[in-house]
């Protein structure tokens, strides 16, 4: 078996109404130009092989474009939708001209990476404990926004608090880096398409399924962490 892992990906670009242009694109251009051009460059070696296989790594925010209310996502989410749809349109492309070929489109819930670090410095921006004050102060207004008392803190404690967070999402999270590879390849040995990866994904799937207008809704939220899932994002303001 011959495979192909398109897997890269940055946050960023979090507002298409007021956030930066060149930060949009160049989140958009590695989540979904990276599986795209990736594919394009490794597809005709992968169907010279005997046997293959295109794993490609989407998010729920390829079926969910949210991180919570007041909470904008829209470059990573329009990216996770592309390759998710992408990956879907290649099921039968592949079937019609290279049968032996087979895709699956991953899609993880919180896994602990080190994206959120990483993506500042994919983005040219210094490390949190280094923000300028500008950005301190437009980070003060985001956290504002996801119902934290922030009026009062300084700007060392913004620092502090997003620095923490970041270390939070890679060595917190409910499922590990290599428990997510496992469940990945686990997915690829049985030949499945469609590889949702922790069970907030699952729980989040099943959600998106029963109630796809209210998915945009402060009451959705809510009862996701009810259930236990997604306890570290977004706002519980209605």
């Amino acid at each position: 078996m011959n495979l192909l892992f398109n897997n890269a990906g940055i946050g960023g670009g979090d507002s298409f109404v007021d956030g930066d242009r060149a930060e949009w694109e160049r989140t958009f251009g590695v989540c979904w130009g990276g599986v795209y051009l990736c594919t394009r460059a490794f597809l005709p070696l992968v169907i010279a092989s005997s046997e293959g296989y295109i794993v490609n790594t989407s998010s729920v925010n390829g079926f969910w474009a949210s991180l919570g209310p007041s909470v904008p996502h829209t470059a990573y989410s329009a990216a996770k939708f592309a390759v998710k749809g992408f990956s879907e349109a290649l099921i039968e492309d592949l079937r019609v001209n290279a049968p032996h070929v087979k895709v699956a489109v991953v899609m993880p819930g919180h896994i602990g990476t080190s994206i959120v670090a990483n993506t500042r410095a994919v983005q040219g921006k210094p490390p949190f404990l280094e923000m300028s004050s500008e950005e301190v102060a437009r980070s003060r207004g985001l956290l504002k926004a996801r119902g934290l008392p922030v009026d009062d803190w300084s700007e060392d404690q913004i620092r502090q608090a997003l620095h923490g967070f970041s270390s939070m999402f890679e060595h917190g999270a409910p499922l590990s880096a290599a428990g997510a590879a496992t469940i990945i390849l686990d997915g690829v040995r049985t030949g499945r398409w469609r590889i949702l990866v922790g069970e907030d994904a699952k729980a989040l799937d099943e959600k998106v399924r029963q109630d796809p207008e209210n998915a945009y809704e402060a009451s959705f939220l809510r009862s996701l962490r009810a259930a236990g899932h997604f306890g570290g994002i977004g706002n519980e303001e209605s």
